[in-house]
């Protein structure tokens, strides 16, 4: 079973090179790491080059964003799974990928998997700032707020042939659209994995500050109702609270 991980970047000269450290320590060896850059002018494109054979693909030019940067990956992928690392990302141990395989074989019906997730400071990696624990698709799906962490979300490739792959008018919340899609309107069978996944460093662009949280949530509700569900009232405080929950119950 060949995986298929995908790596946007852009000036991520900072960063990349542990992205990619994370991926070649993996303990399973069919791996198809694509990085799609969007053009970088910093020495994003070295990092690249230095470890072009540990890279089964890249591309860079200009895109419209990260979901377009996304999609690339997405079109170019040839595995069975395919899943995002972002390049201020890193896996939390060597054994995610094999984790995944693992699961998905013994399980032939499973459609995906997502897991954990550790939120970092970029400065120290080692400093939890929150822990993002998913649990198993409730019985009311997103509607009450719940979704898993997209860093640790893998699915069958056949599923973006099927379904799709990401909006470009969600520049905050595509991806959250995606796996709306695909779990509660599609009906696409995942499983819980219990087990940080990812490192993720803080400061992404939906949490920015509090205007970028709340264009955040406004995409959330358009992407229930361009799927045909009405979001309740008191979505964002069925949102907000299990995040704000994260900062308390962090796991070491």
């Amino acid at each position: 079973m060949r995986i298929s991980i995908i790596t946007p970047t852009y000036n991520s000269e900072k960063t990349l090179r542990n992205t990619i450290k994370s991926v070649i320590r993996q303990d399973y060896s069919d791996i198809e790491h694509i990085i799609v850059d969007g053009g970088s002018t910093d020495g994003t494109l070295d990092i690249i080059q230095e470890y072009n054979a540990h890279i089964s693909k890249y591309t860079s030019e200009p895109d419209h964003g990260i979901y377009d940067a996304m999609n690339k990956g997405i079109a170019m992928a040839t595995g069975d799974v395919v899943g995002i690392l972002n390049s201020d990302d890193f896996f939390e141990s060597d054994d995610v990928i094999s984790t995944i395989v693992g699961t998905i074989k013994n399980n032939p019906a499973l459609d995906g998997v997502h897991a954990d997730l550790y939120y970092v400071d970029p400065l120290n990696t080692n400093r939890i700032i929150r822990y993002w624990h998913t649990r198993p698709y409730p019985s009311k799906g997103f509607l009450t707020g719940w979704h898993p962490a997209h860093p640790t979300f893998y699915v069958r490739r056949s599923c973006y042939e099927k379904y799709g792959a990401f909006r470009l008018d969600m520049p905050l919340s595509a991806d959250f659209e995606l796996m709306l899609r695909f779990i509660q309107c599609r009906g696409i069978n995942i499983q819980h994995i219990d087990k940080v996944f990812v490192r993720m460093c803080v400061g992404g662009a939906t949490s920015k500050n509090v205007m970028s949280i709340l264009r955040g949530i406004k995409q959330c509700r358009k992407a229930f109702r361009v799927n045909g569900l009405n979001a309740p009232l008191l979505y964002p405080i069925y949102r907000l609270f299990p995040k704000l929950s994260q900062y308390v119950c962090r796991k070491h």
